[in-house]
């Protein structure tokens, strides 16, 4: 296997938690769950594995500007920017959505940590003023980098690749615990592509199901199978994967990108009643929801073990919002 440049800084390995209350409030299977909501970077989130390889490359390309995009309460932006004070590097994010007024959870954390901050109201819009605002950093005598949506490129995926080998050494050692299933929320598709690969590298038995956030499951399908092909040759694997390596279900984002309804607020609340674990509102908490209906509608055995793959974001619960739904 080539190998790939990183700066490691994550705080890694994240544990693996088992949850019995909320297995027993649910009826089985039994659930785990991976901790990668304390990844360490600015709150942590599933970004900082990304991140690790996405900053690497931005140094070797001598870049002095980060520059990426996202929705206004974006974890991933928020990751970035943290990146970027912590490496020395300029960050300009495009945020879509109105300006709060009162700035709060990611928003608030994005200025903190000193991005240069512009909104653009309609997401349709976001491409090209995110183009623009590489193509001014460049007019500027900048050397920006350009960090992808969600850092799911090719590189970006590499995050999840090897999160799938830390995960088969921590099942080691957990004397030899199998997980039948593994679920997330799946969105931009780094991380899922990510975990495809690592599956295939590192030889995961289980499966691996995500929970579409606001993607339609034929485009998570060809999306995912491509990004995980391109990531394998960076590895110099060149494997070739197909719409059918990749599992996904859309049957929960039909109200749109970060729209927060009683599946969300049930889960939420689900998991911090019975654990004291606290999800976010528009991934963690959607793909929870649907984790929750799978589990009632029998689609796992009673006798399987589900790991929960906690992809970080509770900033946004503290997002005006947000916040005042919940509860």
């Amino acid at each position: 296997m080539k190998k790939i440049s990183r700066i490691n800084f994550a705080h890694l390995p994240t544990p693996i938690e088992e949850l019995p209350r909320l297995t027993k409030a649910l009826g089985g299977p039994r659930i785990f769950v991976k901790r990668d909501d304390q990844t360490g970077l600015a709150f942590g989130g599933n970004k900082t594995r990304k991140l690790e390889f996405l900053v690497a490359e931005a140094q070797e390309q001598g870049a002095d500007m980060l520059i990426s995009a996202g929705a206004i309460q974006s974890n991933h932006c928020r990751q970035t920017v943290a990146a970027a004070a912590r490496f020395g590097f300029d960050c300009k994010l495009v945020l879509t959505g109105d300006r709060p007024s009162r700035p709060s959870a990611n928003f608030l954390l994005d200025q903190l940590f000193g991005a240069e901050i512009i909104t653009v109201a309609d997401r349709a819009d976001r491409d090209q003023i995110l183009q623009e605002t590489f193509d001014n950093a460049l007019a500027a005598g900048k050397k920006p980098y350009l960090v992808p949506y969600g850092g799911s490129s090719p590189t970006g995926a590499m995050g999840y690749t090897f999160a799938m080998e830390e995960l088969m050494s921590q099942l080691k050692k957990l004397r030899g615990l199998e997980i039948d299933w593994i679920v997330f929320g799946t969105s931009s598709g780094g991380t899922h592509a990510g975990l495809v690969l690592g599956q295939r590298l590192f030889g995961f038995k289980g499966k691996i199901l995500g929970i579409s956030i606001d993607e339609p499951e034929m485009e998570l399908k060809a999306h995912v199978s491509a990004l995980a092909s391109q990531a394998s040759e960076k590895l110099g694997e060149r494997i070739q994967f197909t719409g059918d390596d990749v599992l996904a279900n859309e049957n929960y984002c039909q109200a749109g990108y970060g729209v927060f309804g009683a599946g969300e607020r049930e889960a939420i609340k689900l998991f911090a009643s019975n654990e004291g674990l606290l999800l976010d509102p528009v991934y963690t908490g959607r793909a929870a929801a649907g984790l929750i209906d799978l589990i009632r509608k029998g689609f796992f055995k009673k006798e399987e073990t589900v790991l929960f793959w906690h992809t970080g974001g509770q900033p946004a619960l503290f997002a005006d919002k947000y916040s005042q739904e919940i509860v």
